[in-house]
This record gives C-alpha cells, sequence and structure tokens, in this order.
C-alpha cells in the first residue's frame, strides 16, 4: 500500500476493475460448508457444465465446490481439511477479511433471521438497525463472518 508521501507511478482507472469476479474460502468441512451455502443460505451450486473448465477434475474429486450469488459473483469453496484458525475463538478475526455480506429485501429479513435460528446457528451480532439498514451477522462452518443485511425498508 502506498503512502501518502510515496508516488504513484502508474494506475487502474476507475472503471478498469469491471466487478468482483469471485470469492475463494478455504474451509475445513465440504459438506458442512455445501449445506450451509448451499441449503441454508439457498445459494445456487454450480454442476455439470455451469463448473469452470479450469475447476472441473478439483470439483469432481470433492476438493472444491462452487456457488453463485444472486448478483453472478461466484463463491468457491476450497476443502483444507488441516485447516484450523489462528484462534479457536471466532470473535477474533483471524484474516484481513472481515465478513461476506449478503443483501436481502427488507420483506424478507425476519423470515432470514428466523432461518438462522432454527438452524441453531448462533448470532454474533445483531439483528441490528442502522440508518443504513438492518443486519446480523453470524459464523459459516469455519468461523468466518456472514452477514445478512437490508436497506431501509421505505415505502
Amino acid at each position: 500500500m502506498l503512502s501518502s508521501t510515496q508516488s504513484m507511478n502508474s494506475v487502474l482507472a476507475p472503471g478498469n476493475l469491471r466487478k468482483v469476479h469471485h470469492i475463494a474460502l478455504n474451509v475445513k468441512d465440504m459438506q458442512a460448508s455445501r449445506y450451509f451455502y448451499g441449503t441454508i443460505l439457498g445459494l445456487h451450486e454450480l454442476t455439470g457444465d455451469e463448473v469452470p473448465a479450469t475447476l472441473v477434475k478439483l470439483v469432481a474429486s470433492g476438493k472444491v465446490a462452487n456457488f453463485i450469488t444472486p448478483d453472478g459473483t461466484i463463491l468457491d469453496l476450497f476443502g483444507e481439511p488441516e485447516l484450523s484458525p489462528p484462534n479457536p475463538d471466532p470473535e477474533k478475526t483471524f484474516t484481513r477479511a472481515y465478513h461476506l455480506a449478503f443483501d436481502i429485501d427488507p420483506q424478507l429479513f425476519d423470515r432470514a433471521v428466523t432461518v438462522i435460528g432454527e438452524n441453531k446457528i448462533a448470532i454474533a451480532h445483531g439483528p441490528v438497525t442502522r440508518p443504513t439498514g438492518r443486519g446480523v451477522y453470524f459464523y459459516d462452518p469455519d468461523g468466518f463472518m456472514i452477514e445478512i443485511r437490508c436497506d431501509p425498508d421505505v415505502h
């Protein structure tokens, strides 16, 4: 990262980066994570011809699973059975990434909180209401924080 006193020789222009291509997470228990993202959160798991050609062998061997988010971003799960977070307390952030946030229609927010509870997923924080909307924070099976949030419900 450049400090304010360093000069920049070349930069990407605004708009050069078009979108997030994918998000990759290492997971300890692939089946638990597939259930979490695919069943509980309802993300579509890519199968068959939907799997990127570069990942077909890894998906077939069970080492990778791919999901697509509602906005088209790919979420790649990489199985790492020996994975253990540096700190077993998930309240302590173990990477520079803080959380992955999913947007939901304000009318469905309370339903999402109910689903989290019915699946006995501990809520880390919330639900909270802010001027920017409502949110609830919880952990995936590997301790990575997930947020489901919505914009303010204005009618």
